[in-house]
């Protein structure tokens, strides 16, 4: 069945489209080796920093919500990346934790970035790479 019948094909939507990607990332995965890999979201890696580093020191939402002087469902929003902090908002809840802001994106982008993942990155420019609709594009080749 279709639209107003209730069953949709899998992965399929009522307006049709394909289903939205997960809110984790921020462009739709593909086989494609022509598109970009999907990226996680800033406010994601950094959550999932802040709540690590919380529970590491055995710590509660209360307690680090007051000494960061913001509120508890605040930063609870900020550790489930729901929410785009400011760096201030940032550097309370870093300090907080004992940490800098510094220290904060230190640690998100060794998340973001483990370990090398380019080998090389090459220009494409010619027709006997690529089909006609893909010349000049970029292509990153993994180790």
């Amino acid at each position: 069945m279709g639209p107003g019948g209730g069953v949709f094909a899998r992965g399929a939507t009522p307006g049709g489209g394909p289903p939205p990607a997960p809110a984790f990332y921020a462009e739709e995965m593909t086989s494609d080796p022509y598109q970009p890999a999907r990226e996680p979201l800033l406010r994601h890696l950094i959550g999932e920093v802040l709540r690590r580093e919380r529970q590491a020191q055995e710590r509660t939402l209360k307690d680090v919500a007051d000494a960061a002087r913001i509120s508890m469902p605040y930063l609870s929003e900020l550790e489930r990346g729901r929410k785009e902090a400011s760096s201030e908002v940032l550097a309370a809840a870093a300090g907080a934790l004992g940490l800098t802001l510094a220290d904060l994106l230190a640690l998100a982008h060794r998340e973001l970035a483990g370990p090398p993942r380019i080998a090389s990155v090459t220009s494409l420019t010619s027709r006997r790479n690529l089909p006609a609709h893909r010349t000049g594009e970029a292509l990153l080749l993994a180790a």
